[in-house]
């Protein structure tokens, strides 16, 4: 054993520059992966001290103990509390103080009237509490609201919109409020809640524009006597409570926002990195097998000598996998160090986009530190498992020979395997997909799908690169033919190399795909549902933005140019005891508006006690046209209401309607989503446009949009989501490169001789820079050509699983011009790949390369 670490070492320090590629991949897929798990750790600590401080003198909070939940939003609805609670509280010995706490959305408009932070993050109002120690906020500049109108803002939500103290902007409530900007607050020490922004009033202010009625909070913060503990206060008000209240401690409120606000955001992006750090070693992992596979091809004579000087296959074994132990531990350890300057570096730059990296140190666990190094050694001695068992295989004859032959191009078994698996994965996906929907079956194929292209490969390999290379042939004479002839030496080697650019293609077409069919089905969905000439919405496709003001559908319908003007609203109510999300509208213009499919019943007779759902919520509730359903709502009433219709459709009107009429007794802040607007005959479209846009102004000025431009605003989250993933991939396609660059490397040491001879003859170094370039762009192309066919089998796939798992219909779309630049991005980084090898092989000393041996 000690000899075979003394000739693995030995090894090493002889051929450091085989193992550099393999060096590199290992060592970036663990530093990708590193600063994912640092990164996240630090997040947290970081949202659980900035909350931790903000609210540390809130002792306890009071609320309402139910909450309505819906499949759309785990976080619930609560019912307000009664504001007069306070002095009950107060009244209790162990309180020191009790203020309420009333909280809504509210969107602030910049100095350029654009609002800020509506693209997701929430944009929050409340009131401000005058109790230093209860405020979550704190005053860093000018003073506290203490006449109507007046308002205190984070310092972030200042700096993004451009305002200081003293300026007048708007305030939407979503009905709009002119608002003097009186004082600037910190959060937690923070210029604010992550990009979350925070409009603080005054109490009278907070009830009149963000409640349904005076006297309603949304909790009531309670700050106790010195010595009293946060537990022993919330014993103390429990039993005083009434029925349906609860109170509970400071910590485990702070803990629930934390969860609230960077928990869900956390937990999606630290997943979604933690997906391509695996597609990142996935993609190392077939550079890494292929640079053991030519070390052990090249030192086929070495190995067999030391066979017949007595060596054991286990210790041929060993011998190269202490190789792979040695640079797995090195390039892992680089890879931590790599990992916490990622995490670094992420700190710094998510200021620089807008999203403010809570300050303080980074957090570095064990955990953070272990798993990424385990992680990296596996992959490693796992990529490296199966050339280190064929070397220890290796005969004792095999020193005679000159080189061993690949016949793996020419493999039936490889090809009936092969085959065999990609029907199988073909009948899995299309079962899972089709026959008997199901998420599971069709995950399965899509994983038997790439099996069966790594199996494939080097069978399609000489295939492929016989007709990508044909037109180098004629294109680029006896260079490209040897470059063809080079590609086609070893079908596995190719096979193997331009698997790695496969899979980091596949995963860009499959998200290529994906996003091209989401945005299609957006497009199909408002050109079928919506049946006005324009739409009226924020500029929010997230939780920000605090939605339209209910009065604009009426001001709208008012104008001469309009027909119809009708409001989508959003609430929520138990129905038959399950939580559900429902639409408020007023329902006799909605059902022109909107193309609801077919309508068992009318729309038009709901009034106060009736509501409409969808044809398939029916089937699931056991319900039809007369029939009655129990409703709860958020502020704890029930009432019984009867089905007055039944229709198709739901994509834009939701699967539970009720009107206005019906929602005002148990509305809290009432906004409106979108508002259709339909013209009358003769009225233009650009001026109808613009009667909309002038009336939307004194409400906020909201977009006025275009049936097709309101499906594209619609689908923009989509192209973030897109730039995103292709950001987060690069790395991936980068660590493929690396592998064609190393194996190309490999290659031309094993060949120097070849490469001597055909100098000799009368090569030039530009033919021969030429020919290997050539060959990195045909494996290139191979790998770019199947990762295209496999993606687009992977997006259909999972456009199709999407489809039957969802009520929504989902249309599948394929990009042309997107994949087309994918495919000439695969060529172009083939191209890049082969640039150092070929300068390396251009600069072969000509006799030297003859003689070598």
């Amino acid at each position: 054993m000690t000899a075979s670490v003394r000739l693995s070492m030995s090894s090493l320090r002889g051929h450091r520059r085989r193992f550099a590629g393999t060096f590199l991949a290992v060592m970036l897929g663990v530093a990708f992966l590193a600063g994912t798990l640092v990164m996240g750790d630090t997040l947290r600590a970081s949202f659980d001290t900035m909350f931790g401080n903000a609210t540390s003198g809130t002792d306890a909070v009071v609320r309402s103990a139910d909450t309505i939940t819906t499949p759309d939003d785990n976080r619930g609805t609560r019912k307000p509390v009664d504001t007069d609670l306070v002095r009950t509280l107060e009244k209790n010995g162990q309180v020191a103080a009790a203020a309420p706490d009333i909280e809504g959305a509210g969107q602030l408009l910049g100095k350029d009237g654009e609002p800020i932070g509506g693209k997701g993050p929430p944009t929050l109002a409340g009131n401000w509490i005058d109790d230093t120690e209860l405020n979550a906020y704190r005053l860093a500049e000018g003073r506290a609201p203490s006449g109507p109108r007046e308002v205190v803002v984070n310092r972030g939500a200042a700096k993004t919109g451009d305002l200081k103290i003293g300026d007048t902007t708007t305030l939407r409530t979503p009905d709009p409020v002119q608002v003097k900007i009186v004082g600037l607050a910190t959060f937690g020490g923070e210029d604010g809640m992550a990009q979350t922004t925070f409009t603080g009033m005054t109490r009278a202010d907070a009830e009149k524009y963000l409640t349904a009625k005076p006297g309603e909070a949304a909790a009531i913060r309670v700050r106790a006597e010195p010595g009293v503990s946060q537990q022993e206060l919330v014993d103390a008000l429990n039993p005083i409570l009434p029925k349906g209240v609860e109170a509970i401690t400071g910590e485990a409120s702070a803990a629930e926002n934390t969860d609230n606000i960077s928990g869900q955001f956390l937990g999606v992006f630290t997943t979604l990195l933690l997906v391509f750090s695996g597609v990142a070693l996935l993609v190392a992992t077939f550079s890494i097998h292929n640079t053991f596979a030519i070390v052990v091809a090249q030192r086929t004579r070495e190995n067999a000598l030391l066979r017949a000087l007595g060596a054991s296959r286990r210790q041929v074994t060993v011998s190269t996998l202490v190789e792979a132990s040695a640079v797995a531990v090195i390039a892992s350890a680089a890879g931590l160090a790599g990992g916490i300057g990622v995490a670094a570096g992420l700190q710094a730059l998510f200021p620089a986009i807008g999203f403010p990296f809570p300050e303080g140190d980074l957090v570095i666990g064990a955990l953070s530190m272990l798993l990424p190094l385990a992680v990296g050694v596996v992959v490693c001695l796992g990529s490296a498992l199966l050339p280190a068992v064929r070397a220890g295989r290796t005969a004792p004859l095999a020193a005679l020979r000159e080189t061993a032959v690949d016949h793996s191009g020419a493999s039936r078994r490889r090809a009936v395997v092969g085959t065999g698996l990609a029907l199988a994965a073909v009948g899995l996906a299309l079962t899972g997909v089709l026959v008997s929907p199901s998420i599971w079956l069709a995950a399965a194929g899509a994983v038997l799908a790439l099996v069966a292209f790594v199996v494939l490969g080097p069978v399609a390999s000489s295939r492929a690169v016989r007709v990508l290379g044909g037109p180098l042939d004629r294109l680029r004479g006896v260079t490209g033919g040897l470059a063809r002839r080079n590609a086609l030496r070893s079908p596995k080697r190719t096979a193997a190399t331009a698997s790695a650019l496969m899979i980091g293609v596949a995963v860009v077409s499959l998200f290529t795909v994906f996003g091209a069919s989401l945005k299609a089905t957006m497009d199909q969905t408002v050109n079928r549902s919506f049946a006005g000439d324009v739409a009226v919405s924020t500029p929010g496709f997230g939780a920000g933005g605090s939605g339209l003001s209910p009065k604009l559908a009426p001001a709208l319908a008012k104008q001469p140019e309009v027909e119809t003007a009708v409001g989508l609203g959003k609430g929520a109510a138990e129905v038959n005891g399950q939580g559900r999300a429902l639409t408020i509208t007023d329902p006799k213009p909605f059902a022109r508006s909107f193309d609801l499919g077919d309508v068992d019943g009318s729309l038009g007779a709901l009034g106060d006690r009736g509501i409409a759902i969808t044809r398939s919520e029916a089937e699931k509730q056991d319900l039809k046209v007369g029939s009655r359903a129990d409703m709860a709502f958020a502020d704890g009433k029930k009432e019984t209401f009867t089905v007055r219709a039944v229709f198709g459709r739901s994509e834009l009107a939701g699967d539970y309607v009720i009107s206005r009429e019906a929602w005002a007794p148990h509305r809290m802040q009432d906004s409106d989503s979108v508002v259709s607007v339909t013209f009358k005959d003769g009225v233009t479209p650009a001026a109808g446009k613009a009667a909309v846009a002038e009336t939307a102004q004194d409400y906020g000025n909201p977009d006025v949009q275009t049936r097709s431009e309101y499906a594209e605003a619609s689908a923009s989250g989509i192209d973030m989501m897109l730039t995103l993933v292709y950001a987060l991939l690069a790395l991936a396609v980068f660590i493929a490169l690396l592998g064609i660059a190393n194996t190309l490397t490999l290659a031309i040491h094993e060949r120097t001789r070849e490469l001597g001879l055909l100098r000799a003859v009368g090569q030039t170094r530009a033919q021969l820079r030429a020919m290997v370039r050539w060959e990195s762009v045909l494996v290139a192309a191979f790998g770019t050509a199947g990762g295209l066919v496999l993606g687009g089998f992977l997006g259909w796939v999972l456009v199709k699983a999407s489809d039957s798992t969802t009520e929504s219909a989902f249309a599948f779309a394929v990009p042309p011009v997107q994949l087309v630049v994918v495919a000439l991005v695969g060529l172009a980084a083939g191209a890049l790949a082969g640039l150092r090898p070929a300068r390396r092989a251009a600069r072969l000393d000509v006799l030297r390369a003859i003689a070598t041996e």
